[in-house]
């Protein structure tokens, strides 16, 4: 018997050895996924999970809202198979943190005039409840394009006045400018989602003003507890340099806004933090402050994949995300937080997928710290897209084979092919006769630009549907495919602010007692206790678990070959 055992494992032995030697095949093999047991025994387990699921009906004390601006269903697949390559896997058969939320949702992502939409026409109908037309920020459908007086009387207000409305603290971070599209309808309302500042609004739009003057002045931007992302150059005058890239502001009417900001919070003897480094950030103790705004980029943050993390550089996604749950957590009525991932879609608008998926795997860490500081029991937790991009992922290359590889050859061209690529953009160029030969071009590059099937100057958005995914009280509203606008319309129910109240209670328990923790949706399948809870543990009946462990003794092999 032993004989067999020990010559069972030279074979395994020689059999591993080959296998690194032969790096360049990447091939990955777990002899657990030959046999039908394993993947029987994986169903019959999620099986099980999903029957032990219960709905969470308690009233969501706080609501985060994550924002992957150009996260399609390509952009996710993608990330994940570069998180699990990265821990050394294949990659295919790794999750993202929100992937094992329990209800997951498809959103359709058109604008009112626009088969495919913008990030501004899609933020008012996730953040406002009401879909409108392409570059609009916080208006209906009625506004003309470039009209400031056709605004009046057509602004709808947003889910963060609404938590305002209810006595929550609200706050905002994004990896763009403050005033970019998806932020911004947070808190404005105007015709065109280009005019952020006073500088690059037309002549005749006097009656309206710019999106960074609306935050700092107006209702509900001023009173946002807590404003993270970059932009400083459209908060300064155009006389006054920046500090750390030497640039001039952008603001025609003289003002520095981030000074008027400060100076208000003191005239109402409220604690205010404003600060432009890493540094400064790390030093921010948030339980000992009332306001906070961090602008770390004079234009948009930088890409994850260059952003310095020194004392004079940008805090992470993560890193942001943390500390404004802290600040936020003080209000005992609870809170909204909107955080957005934003340059994944500038990644994409660039053809550079490595940059866009770095961005994406960023903001999953981001997810990741939400999901640790804050209890299922009382919080909602939305991870969403506002539209798609035109990636594809193409091939029939080898199982584990590097994400930003080659997929094969093509059998027209007898050229190599990778396997993303985007259907327009401005991707490597066409060598006038054909396609170009990548032989020799290094695809892991970090600005290595997809090949496409239309040349373009920048790539575009995809009109496909996006996914929604979400866990805690009222997750199970989001169960189907559903119009964008209905996303601040279920969220607000969860949090009992907004329009609909009749079923909120003061206590924030609505017909239930104390919800599941942790993701913790088990209850007996039936009265004979075969399955039952105890904590986050599954009890067998013990003589199971001994006829289990006989079976195992027997028949599992005594080493696999791991990924």
């Amino acid at each position: 018997m032993h004989r067999v055992l020990i010559f069972k494992l030279i074979v395994e032995l020689v059999i591993l050895a080959s296998l690194t030697a032969n790096c360049s095949a990447k091939v990955f093999r777990d002899a657990r996924e030959e046999t039908a047991s394993y993947w029987n025994d994986a169903a019959q387990k999620t099986l099980s999970e999903t029957l032990n699921l219960r709905t969470n009906e308690n009233v969501a004390k706080n609501v985060v809202f994550f924002l992957g601006d150009g996260m399609g269903v390509t952009t996710v697949t993608t990330a994940r198979i570069l998180k699990g390559q990265r821990q050394g896997k294949p990659g295919e058969e790794q999750s993202l943190e929100f992937e094992k939320f329990p209800y997951v949702s498809l959103v359709k992502t058109y604008n009112v005039d626009k088969q495919v939409p913008d990030s501004a026409g899609t933020a008012t109908a996730y953040l406002c409840g009401v879909k409108t037309n392409y570059e609009m920020i916080g208006v209906t459908a009625k506004v003309i394009p470039n009209n400031c007086s056709s605004v009046a009387g057509q602004e709808v207000s947003s889910i963060l006045q609404w938590a305002q409305e209810a006595g929550k603290d609200t706050g905002f971070i994004t990896t763009t400018r403050i005033t970019h599209a998806s932020p911004s309808v947070l808190y404005a309302h105007s015709a065109n989602r280009n005019w952020e500042v006073d500088s690059k609004m037309p002549e005749n739009a006097t009656g309206c003003k710019d999106i960074a003057l609306q935050l700092i002045e107006d209702v509900p931007g001023k009173r946002i507890k807590l404003i993270m992302g970059g932009g400083r150059g459209y908060f300064t005058s155009e006389n006054e340099t920046d500090p750390i890239t030497h640039e001039k502001g952008l603001r025609k009417d003289g003002r520095n806004l981030p000074d008027e900001w400060m100076q208000h919070k003191k005239e109402k003897c409220e604690k205010a933090k404003y600060f432009i480094k890493k540094e400064e950030f790390d030093r921010w103790v948030p339980e000992e402050t009332d306001y906070v705004m961090g602008l770390f980029g004079y234009d948009h943050m930088d890409f994850e994949k260059d952003r310095d993390s020194r004392p004079g550089g940008q805090p992470s996604l993560a890193e942001m995300t943390s500390k404004a749950i802290r600040m936020l957590s003080k209000n005992p009525n609870g809170f909204f937080l909107f955080i957005e991932g934003g340059r994944i879609d500038h990644g994409h608008h660039e053809g550079r997928a490595r940059l866009a998926l770095e961005d994406t795997l960023a903001m999953d860490d981001a997810v990741k710290v939400a999901v640790e500081m804050t209890n299922e029991r009382d919080t909602t937790i939305l991870v969403t897209a506002d539209h798609s991009h035109v990636l594809t992922m193409s091939g029939y290359q080898t199982r584990g084979n590097s994400i930003f590889g080659f997929a094969g050859v093509s059998d027209i061209d007898n050229l190599k092919y990778t396997t993303l690529m985007y259907a327009n953009g401005p991707g490597y160029p066409h060598n006038g006769t054909g396609r170009a030969n990548l032989s020799g071009i290094d695809t892991e590059a970090d600005r290595f630009r997809s090949q496409v099937a239309v040349l373009m100057k920048d790539e575009t958005h995809g009109g496909e549907d996006v996914a929604a995914y979400v866990r805690g009280p009222m997750a199970h509203l989001f169960h189907g495919v559903y119009e964008q606008n209905y996303l601040p319309h279920a969220l607000a129910y969860a949090a009992c602010i907004g329009r609909n109240k009749g079923h909120c209670k003061e206590n924030y328990e609505v017909n239930q007692p104390d919800a599941p923790a942790n993701n913790e949706h088990v209850k007996p399948i039936n009265s004979s206790g075969r399955w039952s809870t105890a904590g986050n543990s599954i009890k067998i009946p013990n003589m199971f678990l001994l006829l289990f462990a006989c079976v195992c003794c027997i028949l599992i092999p005594k080493r696999t070959v791991p990924y």
